[in-house]
């Protein structure tokens, strides 16, 4: 099992993370990328695709491939790709596919069997124990009732672009959001299991025992309604 799960990052931010998964990736297979949380209206699969062959350019493989369905998905033999690379959207939208179809335990064999997984946004989420730590950034519009995830960080949940301030808000803007976003955790942990918040730039790395992060910045552990802050390590 090799879990890598970044906090929605790309570019600079996930150079760090490359360098650690190019170390142990198989070099002679394909990565497959999956776009599926994204909107395609929003964001054509097309854009994406030229998008990723950028974003992991720095990992040394021949070639990506990338499905456009979550049938298409399920129909993948994962065994011939050297990685599966789950990009970020909307959370309730790609764990709802990835449970209506065979993915979801075709997914675990695959991780059973040791293979590597690169999660961002939500596609690192979905692999904590609940999606609904999400439900203040993301929106349940395909109606999915059960919304535990893989669970494979040991009972903790996973929240993403914690701290991350966008460009398009004021300071004020920033400042009332990320209260917002930790409040809720709070209130979350008060009657949930134990929460990690991460930036863009730290990943979570799992490889069935232990959680290490890597990284540069803070990440936070929020547990029964209290807050710890915790430098990452490379």
């Amino acid at each position: 099992m090799k879990l890598f799960l970044n906090g929605g990052g790309c570019g600079k931010q996930t150079i760090l993370t490359y360098k650690e998964i190019n170390k142990i990736i198989d070099h002679s297979k394909p990565v497959l990328y999956v776009p599926l949380a994204m909107n395609e209206t929003i964001h054509p699969y097309d854009s994406c695709y030229e998008w990723i062959k950028e974003e992991i350019s720095s990992i040394d493989i021949p070639n990506i491939e990338m499905v456009r369905t979550f049938e298409d998905f399920a129909n993948k033999d994962f065994n011939k790709y050297s990685m599966i690379y789950i990009g970020g959207g909307n959370t309730y939208k790609l764990l709802n596919g990835i449970k209506t179809t065979k993915v979801y335990e075709k997914l675990k064999e695959y991780i059973k069997n040791d293979g590597i997984v690169y999660g961002s946004s939500a596609g690192s989420v979905i692999f904590g124990k609940d999606i609904d730590i999400i439900k203040v950034m993301d929106n349940n519009d395909v109606g999915i009732k059960d919304t535990s995830g893989f669970n494979y960080l040991n009972g903790i949940s996973l929240f993403v672009h914690y701290t991350n301030y966008k460009s398009k808000y004021s300071e004020e803007e920033n400042k009332n959001l990320m209260q917002k976003y930790t409040d809720f955790i709070v209130n979350y942990t008060k009657e949930n299991d134990k929460v990690i918040a991460i930036p863009e730039e730290d990943t979570i790395f799992f490889d069935g025992k232990d959680i290490k992060v890597i990284g540069e910045l803070a990440h936070y552990i929020f547990e029964n309604g209290k807050i710890c802050k915790n430098f990452a390590m490379l």
